[in-house]
């Protein structure tokens, strides 16, 4: 689940969002967005909208990790409080 810059050709915002996947919908769409940044012919108007929308799928990219980190740590930490010690009748 890293950060990492996809390959985006035509159509991979339609494929992640065809499949149900959140997280890889946005990265899509991040890197499509980005593209369209660094492509000189994007129009100047474009850019504020553009460098909004980027930082905006970003930050929800990071939300996502963010949470099945937690949720990692928790089924972590469920595991390990459920673990029974052996039992020893000499301490009864």
């Amino acid at each position: 689940m890293g950060d990492e810059v996809t390959e985006a050709t035509g159509g991979e915002v339609e494929r992640a969002a065809a499949a149900g996947d959140k997280r890889a919908t946005l990265v899509a769409m991040r890197d499509r967005c980005a593209r369209a940044i660094d492509d000189a012919s994007t129009p100047a108007r474009d850019l504020a909208a553009l460098t909004k929308r980027l930082s905006d799928f970003m930050d929800a990219i990071d939300e996502i990790d963010e949470r099945e980190k937690a949720k990692a740590g928790s089924d972590d930490d469920n595991n390990a409080s459920s673990t029974d010690e052996v039992f020893d009748p000499e301490a009864l």
